[in-house]
Protein backbone atom coordinates (compact mmCIF):
# COMPACT_ATOMS: atom_id res chain seq x y z
CA UNK A 1 0.00 0.00 0.00
CA UNK A 2 2.46 2.29 1.05
CA UNK A 3 4.46 1.91 -2.18
CA UNK A 4 1.50 2.07 -4.02
CA UNK A 5 0.77 5.88 -2.68
CA UNK A 6 4.55 6.56 -2.96
CA UNK A 7 4.29 5.83 -6.67
CA UNK A 8 1.05 7.77 -7.24
CA UNK A 9 2.67 10.79 -5.67
CA UNK A 10 5.81 10.24 -7.47
CA UNK A 11 3.42 10.13 -10.99
CA UNK A 12 1.50 13.43 -9.63
CA UNK A 13 4.61 15.35 -9.05
CA UNK A 14 6.38 13.97 -12.34
CA UNK A 15 3.26 15.74 -13.88
CA UNK A 16 2.99 18.95 -12.32
CA UNK A 17 6.49 19.85 -12.98
CA UNK A 18 5.73 21.45 -15.94
CA UNK A 19 2.36 23.28 -14.92
CA UNK A 20 4.53 24.90 -11.82
CA UNK A 21 7.37 26.26 -14.03
CA UNK A 22 4.38 27.92 -16.31
CA UNK A 23 2.77 28.96 -12.80
CA UNK A 24 6.20 31.06 -11.84
CA UNK A 25 6.61 33.85 -13.75
CA UNK A 26 2.24 34.29 -14.06
CA UNK A 27 2.43 34.61 -10.43
CA UNK A 28 5.61 36.38 -9.66
CA UNK A 29 4.24 38.95 -12.11
CA UNK A 30 0.56 38.97 -10.43
CA UNK A 31 1.89 39.74 -7.15
CA UNK A 32 4.24 42.76 -8.50
CA UNK A 33 0.77 44.22 -10.16
CA UNK A 34 -1.27 43.68 -7.04
CA UNK A 35 1.32 44.93 -4.99
CA UNK A 36 1.74 48.20 -7.17
CA UNK A 37 -2.76 48.09 -7.14
CA UNK A 38 -2.22 48.60 -3.39
CA UNK A 39 -2.11 45.13 -1.68
CA UNK A 40 -0.49 44.03 1.05
CA UNK A 41 1.70 40.46 0.46
CA UNK A 42 -0.85 38.92 3.07
CA UNK A 43 -3.82 40.20 1.22
CA UNK A 44 -1.91 38.95 -2.15
CA UNK A 45 -1.27 35.50 -0.15
CA UNK A 46 -5.23 35.26 1.03
CA UNK A 47 -6.64 36.15 -2.33
CA UNK A 48 -4.12 33.06 -4.01
CA UNK A 49 -5.99 30.62 -1.53
CA UNK A 50 -9.60 31.95 -1.65
CA UNK A 51 -9.43 32.34 -5.40
CA UNK A 52 -6.63 30.05 -6.85
CA UNK A 53 -7.76 31.15 -10.52
CA UNK A 54 -5.04 33.64 -12.05
CA UNK A 55 -7.77 34.93 -14.43
CA UNK A 56 -9.86 36.31 -12.23
CA UNK A 57 -7.40 37.23 -10.27
CA UNK A 58 -5.32 39.26 -12.50
CA UNK A 59 -9.01 41.04 -13.47
CA UNK A 60 -9.72 41.54 -9.74
CA UNK A 61 -6.26 43.14 -9.47
CA UNK A 62 -7.70 45.61 -12.37
CA UNK A 63 -10.58 46.32 -10.67
CA UNK A 64 -9.31 46.77 -7.15
CA UNK A 65 -7.02 49.43 -8.74
CA UNK A 66 -9.67 51.49 -10.96
CA UNK A 67 -11.26 51.77 -7.69
CA UNK A 68 -14.55 49.03 -8.93
CA UNK A 69 -17.13 48.78 -6.09
CA UNK A 70 -16.95 44.80 -4.10
CA UNK A 71 -20.09 43.91 -6.05
CA UNK A 72 -18.85 44.33 -9.29
CA UNK A 73 -15.50 42.73 -8.59
CA UNK A 74 -17.49 39.80 -7.33
CA UNK A 75 -19.82 39.33 -9.73
CA UNK A 76 -17.32 39.42 -12.40
CA UNK A 77 -15.17 36.96 -10.97
CA UNK A 78 -17.78 34.76 -10.65
CA UNK A 79 -18.75 35.07 -14.43
CA UNK A 80 -15.63 34.08 -15.29
CA UNK A 81 -14.74 31.02 -13.01
CA UNK A 82 -18.26 29.59 -14.01
CA UNK A 83 -16.23 27.65 -16.44
CA UNK A 84 -14.88 25.81 -13.30
CA UNK A 85 -18.06 24.07 -13.28
CA UNK A 86 -18.01 22.67 -16.79
CA UNK A 87 -14.37 21.24 -15.74
CA UNK A 88 -15.80 19.81 -12.65
CA UNK A 89 -18.09 18.33 -14.26
CA UNK A 90 -16.41 16.61 -16.91
CA UNK A 91 -13.74 15.42 -14.35
CA UNK A 92 -16.69 14.11 -12.17
CA UNK A 93 -16.96 11.04 -14.17
CA UNK A 94 -13.29 9.91 -13.19
CA UNK A 95 -14.73 9.79 -9.20
CA UNK A 96 -17.17 7.39 -8.78
CA UNK A 97 -17.78 6.44 -4.61
CA UNK A 98 -15.40 9.48 -3.82
CA UNK A 99 -15.78 10.87 -0.51
CA UNK A 100 -17.60 14.73 -0.33
CA UNK A 101 -14.24 15.07 1.58
CA UNK A 102 -12.20 14.24 -1.23
CA UNK A 103 -14.09 15.73 -3.78
CA UNK A 104 -14.25 19.18 -1.95
CA UNK A 105 -9.96 18.96 -1.94
CA UNK A 106 -9.42 18.03 -5.42
CA UNK A 107 -12.43 20.62 -6.85
CA UNK A 108 -10.78 23.24 -4.84
CA UNK A 109 -7.44 22.79 -7.05
CA UNK A 110 -8.91 22.55 -10.54
CA UNK A 111 -7.71 25.21 -13.24
CA UNK A 112 -7.26 25.29 -16.82
CA UNK A 113 -3.95 23.68 -16.74
CA UNK A 114 -4.63 20.70 -13.99
CA UNK A 115 -8.14 20.32 -15.54
CA UNK A 116 -6.03 19.57 -18.90
CA UNK A 117 -3.60 17.59 -17.62
CA UNK A 118 -5.50 15.39 -15.84
CA UNK A 119 -8.62 14.95 -18.22
CA UNK A 120 -5.43 13.56 -20.75
CA UNK A 121 -3.78 11.35 -18.24
CA UNK A 122 -7.17 9.66 -17.03
CA UNK A 123 -8.07 9.14 -21.04
CA UNK A 124 -4.79 7.41 -21.30
CA UNK A 125 -4.99 4.83 -18.36
CA UNK A 126 -3.04 4.30 -15.44
CA UNK A 127 -3.65 7.64 -13.32
CA UNK A 128 -5.65 7.34 -10.22
CA UNK A 129 -7.42 10.35 -8.11
CA UNK A 130 -4.70 10.27 -5.75
CA UNK A 131 -2.01 11.22 -8.34
CA UNK A 132 -4.70 13.85 -9.70
CA UNK A 133 -4.87 15.54 -6.05
CA UNK A 134 -1.07 15.99 -5.62
CA UNK A 135 -1.35 17.11 -9.13
CA UNK A 136 -3.47 19.57 -7.93
CA UNK A 137 -2.30 20.68 -4.26
CA UNK A 138 1.04 21.25 -5.81
CA UNK A 139 0.34 23.65 -8.60
CA UNK A 140 -1.78 25.23 -6.34
CA UNK A 141 1.42 25.37 -3.56
CA UNK A 142 3.60 26.81 -6.72
CA UNK A 143 0.70 29.69 -7.19
CA UNK A 144 0.90 31.01 -3.73
CA UNK A 145 4.09 31.09 -3.37
CA UNK A 146 4.81 32.97 -6.22
CA UNK A 147 2.54 35.53 -6.13
CA UNK A 148 3.60 36.35 -2.55
CA UNK A 149 7.25 35.98 -3.43
CA UNK A 150 6.25 38.77 -6.40
CA UNK A 151 4.49 40.96 -3.94
CA UNK A 152 7.74 40.94 -2.08
CA UNK A 153 9.68 41.59 -5.96
CA UNK A 154 7.35 44.36 -6.33
CA UNK A 155 8.30 46.63 -3.38
CA UNK A 156 11.49 47.10 -4.61
CA UNK A 157 10.44 47.86 -8.33
CA UNK A 158 9.36 51.79 -8.74
CA UNK A 159 5.75 52.64 -9.80
CA UNK A 160 6.05 52.95 -13.48
CA UNK A 161 9.30 51.59 -14.17
CA UNK A 162 9.85 48.63 -16.63
CA UNK A 163 6.04 49.50 -18.52
CA UNK A 164 4.69 47.52 -15.36
CA UNK A 165 1.82 50.11 -15.43
CA UNK A 166 1.43 48.32 -18.96
CA UNK A 167 2.17 44.67 -17.91
CA UNK A 168 -1.68 44.10 -17.07
CA UNK A 169 -3.12 45.45 -20.04
CA UNK A 170 -0.67 43.71 -22.31
CA UNK A 171 -1.47 40.45 -20.41
CA UNK A 172 -4.87 40.96 -21.15
CA UNK A 173 -4.18 41.60 -25.13
CA UNK A 174 -2.06 38.89 -25.52
CA UNK A 175 -5.33 36.56 -23.57
CA UNK A 176 -7.32 38.08 -26.06
CA UNK A 177 -5.06 37.22 -29.31
CA UNK A 178 -4.98 34.16 -28.20
CA UNK A 179 -8.58 33.39 -28.08
CA UNK A 180 -9.50 34.44 -31.80
CA UNK A 181 -9.39 31.62 -33.23
CA UNK A 182 -12.05 32.16 -36.05
CA UNK A 183 -14.11 34.33 -37.29
CA UNK A 184 -17.14 34.15 -34.28
CA UNK A 185 -14.85 35.00 -31.52
CA UNK A 186 -13.54 37.96 -33.48
CA UNK A 187 -16.84 39.23 -33.64
CA UNK A 188 -17.85 38.80 -29.67
CA UNK A 189 -14.62 40.27 -29.10
CA UNK A 190 -15.63 43.48 -31.24
CA UNK A 191 -19.19 43.23 -30.12
CA UNK A 192 -17.63 43.56 -26.29
CA UNK A 193 -15.64 46.30 -27.48
CA UNK A 194 -18.61 48.29 -28.63
CA UNK A 195 -21.13 47.07 -25.63
CA UNK A 196 -18.42 48.13 -22.90
CA UNK A 197 -18.23 51.80 -24.28
CA UNK A 198 -21.88 52.41 -24.90
CA UNK A 199 -22.44 51.00 -21.22
CA UNK A 200 -19.51 52.96 -20.24
CA UNK A 201 -21.40 56.13 -21.33
CA UNK A 202 -24.25 55.32 -20.04
CA UNK A 203 -23.95 54.08 -16.34
CA UNK A 204 -22.24 54.71 -13.58
CA UNK A 205 -19.13 53.02 -11.72
CA UNK A 206 -17.93 49.98 -12.92
CA UNK A 207 -21.35 48.09 -13.92
CA UNK A 208 -20.30 48.59 -17.44
CA UNK A 209 -17.88 45.62 -17.55
CA UNK A 210 -20.77 42.88 -16.44
CA UNK A 211 -23.18 44.78 -18.59
CA UNK A 212 -20.60 44.47 -21.72
CA UNK A 213 -19.34 40.54 -20.80
CA UNK A 214 -23.06 39.29 -20.01
CA UNK A 215 -23.98 40.91 -23.23
CA UNK A 216 -21.72 40.08 -25.40
CA UNK A 217 -21.43 36.42 -24.62
CA UNK A 218 -25.03 36.06 -25.13
CA UNK A 219 -24.82 37.50 -28.75
CA UNK A 220 -21.64 34.95 -29.65
CA UNK A 221 -23.41 32.45 -28.23
CA UNK A 222 -26.64 33.14 -29.99
CA UNK A 223 -24.22 33.94 -33.34
CA UNK A 224 -22.16 30.39 -32.68
CA UNK A 225 -25.42 28.59 -32.74
CA UNK A 226 -27.51 29.99 -35.64
CA UNK A 227 -23.93 29.29 -37.67
CA UNK A 228 -24.39 26.05 -36.46
CA UNK A 229 -28.10 25.80 -37.27
CA UNK A 230 -27.49 26.91 -40.98
CA UNK A 231 -24.52 24.14 -41.69
CA UNK A 232 -27.14 21.76 -40.35
CA UNK A 233 -29.96 23.02 -42.97
CA UNK A 234 -27.61 23.80 -45.80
Amino acid sequence: MKAGLGKDIRDGLVAAWPVCLGYLPIGLSLGVLAQKGGLAPWQIGLMSLMVFAGGSQFIAVAMIDGGASLAAIVSTTFMINLRHLLMSSALAVHFPGVSRRFLALFAYGVTDESFAVNMARFNQGGWNRRSALVLNQVTNATWFLSSVAGAYVGEFIPAGSLGIDYALTGMFICLLVFQLRGAIFVATALIAAFCSVLAYLWLPGNAYVIVASCLAATIGFALKRALRHRKLFA
